[in-house]
């Protein structure tokens, strides 16, 4: 039996999401009728945003089931509840570009569903009518998986066990990477992802020096970077950090940004570790019921059988602020004086 899982091990993953029932046909076989599950779909419906509609941010986390459950944070949804990943939708606006839907059903305690989401992986215009041109149910726990991968972008330079800067496009399975508290360790795996550049996949930059790294530092939305705070100067409580790159987005020193196409890598070790990429400290992927449908089998059947299969020293004692607690202009000078000689 698996012991309980802390809560800042397995982080909460966010997505932006839609009520089906601001999303509905306007022209098809299911005219009226709001987004529902793949069984109910139809190809072909055109469907269009409300105007009046608000993005709600739903909050997730594997259960000790390993499910999906609702967040106790989170700002829709009702905590606890099941949720499941039914499909996957291409819809093509009239520009010709298509844009993706995850689907997101939660179910009650008596097995009913209470709702359905839209998460689109780009955002979505009101008043604008969409095709639904594909509807693919196995792609939903893909692409959840890869949401849920922290990644570095091509050009990251990550200090080696030699103390060597190397760019993570050049890393491969067997090299040895500095951690910040096991030493030198392997690399089990190296994951490549070419994404669109844009929504939920649109990587956050921290320019140079911005939080003491030697170079710009571009990583996926939802990457943990560790700070290890001498000064409490945010008021968490807490000495070590896993702060998100997407909470200290200020539009200046670190931004978003979109367009275009994105490489991402998402290193794997035996065990979630802290490592230093352009100087500072990061985490590193971690494999859970979330991102796991990502990993070739092989690799899978490695880690099943593992025995150690704890986070490394960091990231069992660092702790995750919530962003109320960034929601402040000063926050990322604030964090980068804390973590300074």
């Amino acid at each position: 039996m698996s012991s309980p899982r802390p809560q800042s091990t397995f982080p909460a993953q966010q997505l932006p999401v839609h009520m089906a029932e601001d999303f509905c046909v306007i022209n098809g076989a299911n005219l009226g009728d709001a987004l529902s599950f793949a069984d109910e779909l139809v190809p072909d419906d055109i469907y269009e945003l409300s105007p009046k509609t608000e993005i709600h941010r739903l909050s997730m986390h594997i259960g000790e089931d390993d499910a999906y459950r609702v967040s106790d944070e989170s700002a829709t949804g009702i905590p606890g509840a099941a949720l499941y990943a039914d499909c996957v939708l291409t819809i093509m606006p009239p520009t010709g570009e298509t844009v993706e839907i995850v689907v997101l059903v939660e179910v009650d305690s008596e097995g009913n569903v209470a709702q359905i989401y839209a998460a689109p992986l780009t955002p979505l215009l009101a008043k604008t009518p969409y095709t639904l041109v594909g509807i693919d149910r196995p792609a939903a726990r893909l692409r959840m998986a890869q949401l849920a991968c922290v990644s570095f972008t091509r050009g990251t330079r990550i200090t080696m066990a030699t103390g060597e800067q190397k760019p993570v496009e050049n890393i491969e399975p067997g090299d040895r990477i500095l951690t910040r508290d096991d030493g030198p360790q392997p690399v089990r795996w190296i994951g490549h992802l070419t994404m669109r550049a844009q929504g939920e996949f649109a990587p956050i930059v921290i320019t140079e020096g911005t939080l003491n790294n030697a170079g710009d530092l571009t990583v996926s939305p939802d990457h943990r970077l560790f700070i290890y705070q001498r000064h409490d100067h945010i008021g968490a409580g807490r000495s070590e950090l896993l702060v998100r790159a997407r909470h200290l987005v200020n539009g200046e020193t670190v931004f978003v940004q979109e367009g275009g196409f994105v490489d991402y890598f998402q290193i794997l070790f035996d065990t979630h570790q802290i490592i230093f990429a352009e100087g500072i400290c990061a985490e590193t992927m971690q494999a859970d019921q979330r991102t796991r449908p990502v990993l070739p089998r092989d690799v899978e059947k490695h880690l099943n059988k593992l025995s150690n299969a704890a986070p490394g020293g960091a990231t069992r004692r660092a702790f995750e602020p919530q962003k109320t607690l960034l929601d402040r202009p000063d926050a990322v000078d604030l964090l980068r004086r804390a973590s300074s000689r």
